[in-house]
């Protein structure tokens, strides 16, 4: 670790300079967007050099990267806490598109995980592992009892993946004219059912 720069505040350790510089990025995407933030403009937020930052995070992919994966976990709480009470997956899984959907928007640096159209980066990172483990993991935390519907982990991971790319292809090529948040609801409710082909959990016995 550099015992210069950092403002005259020095992290206490690489993972405490890991967080400010992520911080920072965010700062700077928030200020000028992601396609002009550069790992440079990230070094004069923290007055570091640029070899500090190249460091930890080669590129501004990488850097990128870890913006949204630090957004996504507050994303992730929020979702989650959404469909605390749908149990269905069906619906459960309608709702999470419909609520991602509308809030993306507002999520600048989750967005960066999943954003199309920018440039070639982020179209190929949107369907990268990293983006598929975020997917499967939101899966994992609904209140949904997956191995009673017979899904098993590497279906959980097929599922995260389908799921994805029909989140990618909403915002690549949202309906024209567009759908109300309950028409696009009944829309997804209806085409996920068959595509799904879940079992349905064994009732409990009757006392």
């Amino acid at each position: 670790m550099r015992t210069r720069g950092w403002g005259g505040d020095l992290p206490r350790s690489e993972e405490e300079a890991r967080e400010r510089i992520v911080s920072a990025a965010m700062r700077c995407i928030d200020r000028s967007g992601p396609a002009k933030t550069t790992l440079a403009d990230v070094a004069v937020e923290l007055q570091v050099t640029r070899q500090t930052v190249y460091r930890v995070f080669p590129t501004t992919a990488d850097l990128l990267a870890a913006v949204g994966e630090a957004g996504a976990e507050q994303f992730l709480e929020r979702l989650t806490a959404h469909v605390a009470d749908i149990t269905d997956p069906r619906d459960a899984l309608a709702e999470a598109v419909v609520y991602t959907l509308g809030r993306l928007p507002d999520e600048p640096h989750i967005g960066l995980l999943v954003q199309v159209g920018e440039n070639e980066v982020f179209s190929r990172g949107a369907t990268s592992s990293r983006a598929m483990r975020f997917g499967a993991s939101v899966l994992r935390r609904f209140p949904i009892d997956w191995a009673a519907m017979g899904v098993d982990d590497e279906r959980l991971d097929g599922l995260a993946e389908f799921m994805l790319r029909i989140l990618l292809s909403f915002l690549q090529y949202p309906s024209d004219p567009p759908r109300s948040p309950g028409q696009l609801r009944a829309y997804l409710r209806r085409w996920l059912t068959p595509a799904l082909d879940l079992e349905e959990p064994d009732a409990p016995p009757v006392r």
